[in-house]
């Protein structure tokens, strides 16, 4: 029972649902440039380098932020106790490594863009999460690439489409990490992390946040106008448009911190599970 808890612990350090988002993105980014699926080789170098990349930037979240999660998130397995500090940095290295040795089997660029954007979620986590919008930047940056890493997995990282879905990628995970640093104000004060909420107010960080949705609600219909996808797109895009819409007002409207987590959860999904039946009408329609 012990080893269960400690394996389940670790799976939460990982918080698998990201680094699959990560990896999904690779391979929509794949699938845009061939218009086709992809070998089951690229399928799975692809995925597994997105998932591990994001992977080993979430289990360095949480070994940075041990003091923070005691009052933000004291359940999390390092300030719970259900796995030391040593046995986290000993995973981080783990998962580093895996996703450092897929990456040679994918070309130069994958490498090269493995290094880069591991250093920057490790400043991210070390130093850059103080410095509050500088650190959203470069985290979503580190999820936008996701898409061009893909692109560029199978020869083309100048893809048009690629290149507006990174954009769209971007401008969301952006406004999902404002919103998420609002729900962890207490928390935040203590390793005096200077986030938009902390400066401006939580209110303001959440209008700000909502504005980011919106933008993206308004760049996901550019595909359609530059006619680079069809109706099965504008039908998915439209229908979880507007349950992001939904959860952007009720995210603005939230009182409670519980409450507001929850809306922001349910925004990612809804973007995840855009992106999945995007990829899924590209690949049987």
């Amino acid at each position: 029972m012990p080893n269960y808890k400690k394996i389940k612990g670790l799976i939460e350090l990982l918080r698998p649902e990201l680094p699959f988002a990560a990896g999904i993105s690779v391979i929509i980014g794949e699938i845009i440039t061939l218009g086709k699926l992809p070998s089951l080789s690229e399928l799975f170098l692809g995925f597994m380098w997105g998932f591990l990349l994001s992977g080993s930037a979430m289990i360095l979240n949480d070994f940075f932020d041990i003091e923070v999660d005691k009052i933000n998130a004291p359940n999390r397995p390092l300030p719970s106790g259900l796995v030391s500090s040593n046995t986290a940095i000993v995973f981080t290295i783990i998962i580093s490594l895996l996703g450092l040795v897929i990456s040679f089997f994918i070309n130069k660029a994958a490498i090269l863009l493995y290094i880069i954007f591991w250093f920057i979620g490790f400043l991210y986590n070390w130093k850059l999460k103080e410095k509050g919008l500088l650190g959203n930047l470069f985290v979503s940056s580190s999820v936008a690439v996701t898409i061009i890493l893909g692109a560029i997995a199978v020869g083309n990282p100048w893809n048009e489409a690629v290149l507006i879905f990174s954009l769209m990628l971007f401008v969301f995970d952006l406004g999902e990490e404002i919103a998420a640093d609002a729900m962890d104000i207490e928390g935040d004060k203590k390793r005096n992390i200077k986030s938009i909420a902390i400066l401006i107010g939580r209110q303001k960080a959440l209008n700000i946040s909502f504005l980011l949705f919106m933008i993206y609600i308004i760049l996901s219909f550019i595909p359609v106008i530059l006619n680079l996808f069809g109706i099965s797109y504008l039908i998915i895009i439209s229908l979880t448009n507007s349950m992001i819409l939904i959860w952007g007002i009720k995210l603005i409207k939230s009182s409670t911190i519980k409450e507001g987590r929850i809306y922001v959860r349910r925004l990612y999904l809804s973007g995840l599970l855009g992106f999945l039946l995007i990829i899924i009408s590209m690949i049987v329609i």
